[in-house]
């Protein structure tokens, strides 16, 4: 079940967040940052944060996403993680999947998602590309040297 996420979700997605051994010190601080406003002030329209549930209740896989900033019915696909320990379950494809329909929904144009060329994402990269998403740009040495920020996208209109 996917469910808007609520306070009592921020420790274990935070700790999924650290276990999964993707994320740098400073994006773990940066996604912290986001749900942060995401939960404390529920009027802001530029994140919005959905979890994916196990049988017990528990958050297991959390997805930030929102509105492209000055792009016309675009969003981004901020953030996105599932615990070690429920990845191969099809956790992320059905949070990929709520998103695509609710941008559907939305009547969106397009998703965006970035990430990193480093070997550890390959897996990630492979995930989107088996999604049916394209990779649409790259640019060498954006996060570092040797590491190169990939674009992808989907489009629905």
């Amino acid at each position: 079940m996917i469910r808007p996420m609520e306070p009592r979700d921020k420790e274990p997605v935070m700790d999924l967040i650290r276990e999964t051994g993707f994320f740098t010190p400073a994006e773990v601080v940066v996604a912290e940052e986001l749900i942060d406003v995401y939960l404390e002030d529920p009027e802001q329209k530029d994140y919005r944060i959905v979890v994916v549930e196990n049988d017990r209740k528990d958050a297991v896989g959390y997805l930030t996403w929102g509105p492209t900033p000055l792009a016309e019915d675009a969003y981004d696909l901020y953030w996105m993680a599932v615990a070690p320990s429920e990845q191969g379950k099809g956790r992320g494809k059905v949070l990929v999947r709520w998103l695509e329909d609710e941008v559907r929904r939305r009547d969106g144009r397009m998703i965006i998602i970035e990430t990193s060329s480093q070997p550890k994402y390959h897996g990630t990269r492979q995930f989107y590309i088996d999604l049916d998403y394209k990779e649409v740009a790259r640019i060498p040495d954006y996060y570092r040297a040797g590491d190169d920020r990939v674009i992808y996208a989907k489009y629905f209109r």
